[in-house]
């Protein structure tokens, strides 16, 4: 005859059994990962990386996740070269490399190994102003100057660009040498913001400075 009471007691040894064991398993597992000691990042090693910057040779020991904007701006104190969006959004922080403009937060110092670098310091001097610079300052091509240093980079590598023959996206002929028209400087200058809106009057600087060296 079964006995409900009987059942219940299996059950409940069952239970309390079960719970046991689960316990049991679980104190070793607790011991033994409050022994551990705790994870830490330390990070990738430093890395020395060597390139020429403004024409002087510099030799530092990065982070290797140090951006190339990081590497002028914290290490080097080249402060000219803007951080705006930190995106390659807003092109602050245009630098040459090589001869080639580029957005220097989107690219590890550590890739521009034994590379020439030039920022807006290495253009010109208050002494002695680089051509750009001074067309800028003589049609008010800026308000706050926040982009400025990356306008003037990117209108030098326009410049080199145009008397290359490199064509951009509006060019209408790719036979024919390069002109510099408005549609031409203003797409190839659009990767350059100015939130204070003074566009007019870098293209007029730049379309001097391409006028004089034609």
């Amino acid at each position: 005859m079964h006995d409900p009471h009987t059942a219940d007691m299996k059950r409940r040894d069952f239970l309390v059994s079960s719970g046991a064991a689960v316990a049991a398993t679980m104190v070793p597992l607790s011991a033994s990962a409050s022994a551990q000691p705790a994870a830490t990042d330390a990070g990738p090693a430093p890395h020395q990386v060597s390139f020429t910057i403004n024409g002087q040779q510099e030799a530092l020991v990065l982070d290797t996740r140090t951006t190339l904007l990081d590497a002028l701006r914290e290490h080097l104190q080249l402060t000219g070269t803007k951080k705006g969006c930190d995106h390659g959004q807003c092109g602050a922080c245009t630098v040459l490399v090589n001869g080639r403009r580029i957005n220097s937060c989107l690219s590890l110092a550590v890739m521009h190994e034994g590379d020439s670098v030039t920022t807006i310091e290495g253009l010109g001097t208050p002494q002695s102003l680089h051509p750009l610079q001074a067309a800028f300052i003589k049609h008010d091509g800026y308000q706050c100057g926040y982009c400025t240093p990356g306008q003037i980079c990117s209108a030098v590598a326009v410049l080199a660009e145009v008397k290359a023959g490199v064509p951009s996206h509006v060019t209408a002929d790719l036979d024919a040498p390069v002109r510099l028209t408005a549609g031409e400087l203003r797409e190839r200058m659009s990767g350059n913001l100015c939130r204070c809106g003074a566009y007019s009057n870098i293209v007029d600087a730049i379309t001097e400075v391409a006028g004089s060296a034609a």
